[in-house]
């Protein structure tokens, strides 16, 4: 049976780069790694080679386990670095505390206490508004201080800023967890390798974004310190994040890390952010309120302009009241594209 082709392949919006599709060399990937049997549940050949790909990148300790997703991803890591008793300090803004459905909370009961922040990342002074009261019963103890890369208001975090939070952290007897979903752009942006932006500044625990960097499905948790993560091949299971076909996620990293192509998809969504900023951030009429760091651009539009340009190109509202919204670029997105968005954009303000 052919299966009809249903959607324009030459459409691509602005909404999220978990619209774009699986990049061509990932597909290749799979491809590559069907046909005959394999072991299951991640004792194949391209689960074990990418255990070497990933230490290649992180250092001689990591140690890498595929899921299905971010949320997964994030549910996963912190439940091994917690006991029962523990709570997550996090920003008010991160993905972790309000883009996750409460799956924190509700799959594995972790406490999050979190810290309005100015342009979504944390500094060790933040921290200590919440870093207190680790020895009373009646207050949950705060032991892992949650990071992201890029944050939900699309800054990044340098190694040095990084280093600040782990420094003191460590110093407190917290652990520290960075959300990577977009770990790549953040990379990219600042010119660091992936081991400089996490081993080397002293981050314990990771997930590694591939969804939103050109894989068909699947995400990464890596560990980087074997002390700070307990029971992880029994919570992965518990959390129903263990594939039995596992290799068909782990070649897919394999593709990702294996060359450069991580860091060619990311160089690339980030530079169509900043052509789609350099070419609107003049216009009359709108206002970009926050850098443009990685790969997403916000802007401040009058909404019946939003609400035109929405039926031209798919985009989120990210704050009503304030008219804020959200433009997402991905590895797939080309300059002509951007400048169409951009001439639709001007000539909607132009129209009042």
């Amino acid at each position: 049976m052919t299966v009809e082709r249903r959607h324009d392949p030459d459409a691509r919006g602005f909404a999220s780069d978990n619209y774009a599709g699986a990049h061509p060399e990932v597909l290749a990937a799979i491809a590559q790694a069907n046909g005959g049997h394999q072991v299951s549940y991640g004792a194949d050949v391209y689960t074990e080679r990418l255990q070497e790909v990933v230490r290649g990148h992180f250092g001689p300790t990591a140690q890498t386990y595929p899921v299905f997703n971010g949320t997964g991803a994030n549910v996963v890591a912190l439940q091994t670095m917690l006991d029962r008793w523990d709570a997550v300090v996090c920003a008010e803004s991160a993905h972790l505390n309000v883009d996750e459905g409460g799956a924190p909370e509700k799959v594995a009961g972790i406490k999050l206490l979190t810290v309005p922040t100015p342009d979504g990342k944390l500094t060790p002074e933040l921290i200590d508004r919440q870093a207190w009261g680790f020895e009373d019963e009646h207050r949950a103890r705060p032991k892992v201080v949650a990071i992201a890369q890029s944050t939900e208001l699309g800054t990044c975090y340098t190694p040095d800023e990084i280093r600040a939070i782990c420094d003191h952290a460590h110093d407190l007897g917290m652990l520290v967890y960075l959300d990577g979903a977009r770990l790549a752009n953040a990379s990219a942006y600042h010119g660091f390798s992936l081991r400089e932006m996490t081993t080397d500044v002293g981050v314990d625990v990771l997930s590694l974004g591939g969804t939103k960097n050109g894989l068909l499905f699947g995400e990464a948790v890596i560990v980087l310190n074997p002390d700070a993560a307990r029971g992880m091949p029994h919570i992965r299971k518990a959390s129903m994040q263990l594939g039995s076909k596992m290799r068909f996620v782990s070649v897919q990293f394999e593709a990702l890390l294996g060359s450069d192509l991580w860091l060619r998809s990311a160089v690339r969504s980030n530079a169509m952010a900043r052509r789609l900023y350099e070419a609107v951030r003049d216009l009359p009429g709108l206002e970009v309120p926050r850098p443009v760091q990685a790969n997403q651009v916000f802007a401040i539009l009058p909404p019946a302009v939003t609400e035109r340009l929405q039926k031209r190109f798919r985009f989120y509202v990210w704050d009503e009241a304030a008219g804020e919204v959200r433009w997402m670029t991905c590895f797939d997105t080309t300059e002509a594209d951007v400048d169409a968005f951009a001439a639709a954009i001007a000539e909607e303000l132009a129209a009042g």
